[in-house]
């Protein structure tokens, strides 16, 4: 009852002070400072029409400015100052120290990977559902289905994988799924095409993919057919090439390595303690969760699509996957880029699911999770908020491009 009550008071309150707010500015400013009256009425009403949007806006500013900004600025205070020593001002010696460290570069390592895979691979199953599920009758329940992992936590769904990659001793029975796959397999004709033939053909198509993305990026710089390539466009472009050609060698060391690989057949495997291969089923928890919110955000995109440009195309001579590729892809574009940047941002946050499944171990170190552990395990904050500018920084290029798109489609 209690808590009931004090519910009860807090929105009263809450909604009283909003409504009291708004009627003692208004009144602040109709009646005694710009009043309407006297040989300057007019003027005075257009000085508080000027004013009052501002003051209506004034809390909202308010607390953003005392919730976002103040903590960017005290974060790069403390970045550049030594606890220890009292707060006094070191430089660029925290930040120097973090990059002397093994475990940042592993962060950052790790978290260019993410922002690789998981943007990309969510986008991709987002869009595939969202086209194959506009379909079929029941459409709509599937799409619930999908879309229900948004509904769960990340520390929920961290759970339920970690029971998914569970691994118990050789005697007992496993009750992780991926295990109870696992021990299936013997080393027959079975193993080689499930467990080399088909991630050997999935890589050989990643990197057919990335090639020509990569090839479509940098084309208009080395043959530029009549496509004006603008200032920003062009570092871009070259980036884009260079994160395709890196892409392709790693995805080419992972072909050799699954070809030479010797596989521990019938013996459960501790899937979370191995190198490299741990960062990729982290990665599948997050994929799981964003699918749903690409295949919504798509879906609402290509039944915007005018049916007369599909018809044209059908008419043509148009197959379904040129139809699909030349028709509806290039009229979502914009579309994808957002859900692409908004999982990118995410990404780059990405704790969670790290901290709830291996903690940053076995070189599944983020960017995030290291900041945590240096801010409250450590108690370094130097580093730590030497850290945490760095995801800022990290994740700053990508919301001013997305208000320099937003900004440039209003214009």
């Amino acid at each position: 009852m209690d808590a009931a009550f004090l519910g009860l008071v807090t929105i009263v309150i809450g909604v009283g002070g909003c409504l009291g707010y708004f009627y003692l500015s208004n009144q602040l400013l109709d009646k005694v400072l710009f009043p309407a009256k006297g040989v300057n009425a007019g003027r005075n009403i257009n000085r508080a029409n000027m004013i009052r949007p501002w003051i209506f806006l004034f809390p909202a500013i308010f607390a953003l400015g005392l919730y976002l900004a103040y903590p960017v600025f005290a974060t790069l205070w403390y970045s550049v100052t030594d606890r220890d020593q009292g707060g006094a001002f070191v430089g660029f010696a925290n930040y120097s120290q973090m990059l002397d460290e093994p475990k940042f570069w592993e962060a950052l390592r790790n978290n260019i990977l993410w922002l690789i895979v998981v943007p990309a691979a969510s986008t991709a199953f987002g869009l595939l559902a969202a086209q194959l599920t506009d379909r079929i009758k029941w459409g709509s329940i599937a799409k619930s289905m999908i879309f229900m992992p948004m509904a769960i936590s990340f520390v929920g769904a961290s759970v339920i994988f970690k029971l998914i990659y569970d691994t118990r001793p050789v005697d007992q029975k496993q009750i992780g799924v991926l295990n109870a796959v696992w021990l299936q397999f013997d080393g027959g004709v079975g193993s080689f095409l499930i467990l080399r033939l088909v991630p050997i053909s999935i890589l050989v198509l990643f990197i057919l993919l990335v090639a020509y993305m990569a090839w479509g990026a940098v084309r208009p710089l080395i043959k530029p057919d009549h496509v004006k390539v603008s200032k920003l466009g062009m570092p871009l472009r070259v980036f884009a090439g260079l994160v395709g050609v890196y892409l392709v060698f790693l995805s080419l060391q992972s072909i050799m390595g699954l070809a030479t690989v010797s596989l521990n057949y019938g013996v459960p495997q501790t899937w979370l303690t191995i190198p490299f291969w741990n960062s990729f089923f982290l990665m599948i928890v997050l994929i799981w969760i964003q699918t749903g919110f690409a295949m919504v955000i798509l879906s609402a995109a290509l039944r915007g699509i005018p049916e007369e440009t599909i018809e044209a195309a059908i008419v043509d001579g148009a197959n379904p996957f040129q139809v699909f590729f030349k028709i509806k892809m290039p009229q979502i574009a914009g579309t994808i880029v957002v859900v692409w940047t908004t999982i990118t941002l995410v990404v780059l946050k990405v704790f969670d699911i790290v901290f709830a499944m291996t903690n940053g171990q076995w070189e599944t170190q983020v960017l995030a999770n290291y900041m945590y552990d240096k801010l409250f395990r450590a108690n370094d904050w130097g580093v730590g908020s030497a850290s945490a500018m760095v995801i800022m920084l990290l994740v700053s290029p990508i919301l001013i491009w997305n208000v320099y798109n937003a900004r440039k489609e209003m214009r």
